[in-house]
């Protein structure tokens, strides 16, 4: 009997033990208790004091929230970053997603936060982040790029939590900006340009423009753009005027700000950009664009061109900016198409007071032509500008987006879009007028506008 008593014990004993293997197992699978985990951390030192908390995504309500279309709030920053397929279009492209397990170098995340650009190639994919502040340390960045490379789990302790520690700057903080060759420096034609080193105060964003003279006593021909900013840059745009009489031109060499110092708008500059014909720039801290084989936009002699810089700066520390443009040139002899400028303008609609109204205007080209670039401008009511295709096999295709009033997307095409004579572009503008009177097309910051811009070629 008592045999049978103790082997019974001893059955139970067992049982319990591997109940409480599979217990430990069950829970191991999860997560221990007092285990925290890397993501966790990622998400409390890093995304949420510099991405979330301090910076631009907290929330769908933000101002910027339909440029970039993500919210690293805790509740979703993981489902929102890991698997997911950026907005970037270079970036996208480029056959990335926001975060890509086990490849730190195919994750936009990583890149953003990386202010160092060649360890990507060189390439940049628009502002580096966190935009107007200040770059990650050599060791929250590498946490990053390991905890991407073990396959970005959402638990699990998978990096060394002391890199965290590590506070090694992983960018100079001395003021070292270097000025990029100019084209005679690299062995080539061409002009520079350049907006010198100016300050940006604390918790301030700044945007000027300063009119300069390009320093060509003769017509010349440019097949390529090449920009170089200060980290903190928001976007860097070139600019012809429509309006060349004297009288409306700013004065050369003078800057103007978009912003008082009390943050208010400026209006006679904001004026002043009533009067803006796009020529070439975008977001990217340092990139260049090319124009097509055997194209060249002309620059006639004695021109000048209104310099747009934009920085960020979300700091208690003063910040700098400055801005270097290289404008390459080819001789005549080797252009067979000149390029011009898409200027369609449509100055008739009416927005009703406190409504939202989308405003649609076909405009058509005269003759067979090849447009290389768009972007897009209107005013503050503007909530998005689309341009489609208007005519041909491709009618009714949307070529280009932009949600940002202030800054619009613009886009160059690789492959140029080839339209018939009688084809053309369709903008469809949608405008919330929350104002408490009807407004129309006007030059002043409380008007509005719906204009294209871009580039051509007649073939």
């Amino acid at each position: 009997m008592k045999k049978y008593f103790y082997y019974n014990i001893i059955l139970l004993s067992l049982s319990c033990l591997m109940m409480a293997s599979c217990s430990k197992n069950a829970v191991d699978d999860k997560q221990p208790a007092n285990e925290t985990s890397s993501f966790s951390l990622l998400q409390d030192r890093i995304i949420t004091p510099t991405c979330a908390t301090a910076g631009c995504h907290a929330s769908t309500s933000d101002a910027t929230y339909a440029q970039h279309g993500l919210v690293l709030e805790k509740s979703v920053a993981y489902a929102n970053l890991v698997g997911v397929v950026p907005k970037n279009e270079l970036s996208k492209a480029d056959g990335h997603l926001r975060v890509k397990a086990f490849k730190s170098l195919e994750s936009l995340f990583y890149h953003k936060l990386n202010w160092d650009a060649s360890h990507h190639g060189g390439k940049q994919y628009a502002s580096p982040m966190p935009l107007g502040g200040k770059a990650l340390s050599v060791g929250q960045i590498e946490f990053v790029r390991r905890w991407i490379e073990a396959g970005a789990p959402k638990t699990g302790d998978v990096v060394d939590k002391t890199l965290l520690d590590d506070t090694t700057p992983s960018t100079s903080t001395s003021d070292d900006f270097k000025t990029m060759q100019t084209p005679q420096e690299e062995g080539v034609a061409g002009y520079q340009m350049k907006v010198e080193k100016f300050t940006i105060q604390p918790n301030f964003e700044r945007e000027l423009f300063i009119r300069k003279t390009i320093g060509n006593t003769v017509d010349v021909y440019v097949n390529k753009l090449k920009f170089q900013s200060r980290p903190n840059s928001h976007h860097m745009v070139l600019y012809d005027f429509r309006d060349k009489t004297a009288s409306t031109l700013p004065t050369i060499n003078t800057i103007r700000d978009l912003r008082n110092a009390d943050n208010t708008l400026n209006l006679v500059t904001a004026i002043q950009m009533s009067n803006h014909v796009f020529l070439g720039g975008g977001t990217n801290a340092s990139q260049e664009y090319t124009f097509p084989e055997g194209t060249a936009l002309m620059l006639p002699a004695g021109m000048t061109i209104d310099l747009n810089p934009h920085y960020f700066n979300k700091t208690t520390d003063i910040h700098y900016g400055e801005n270097n443009v290289n404008l390459y040139t080819v001789d005549k002899s080797k252009v067979k198409y000149v390029v011009k400028t898409i200027d369609f303008n449509n100055t008739n609609f009416n927005l009703p007071a406190k409504t939202i109204t989308t405003i649609t205007k076909d405009f058509k080209f005269n003759t067979d032509v090849k447009v290389v670039s768009l972007t897009s401008h209107n005013h503050k009511y503007g909530q998005k500008f689309v341009i489609k295709i208007l005519g041909g096999a491709r009618n009714g295709e949307v070529v280009y987006e932009s949600t940002d009033w202030e800054h619009p997307a613009m886009i160059n095409y690789s492959t140029p879009i080839s339209l018939k004579k009688g084809e053309g572009l369709t903008s469809i503008v949608t405008y919330n007028n929350t104002s408490d009177k009807t407004i129309s097309f006007g030059l002043t910051s409380e008007d509005e506008m719906d204009i294209i811009f871009g580039y051509y070629y007649e073939e």
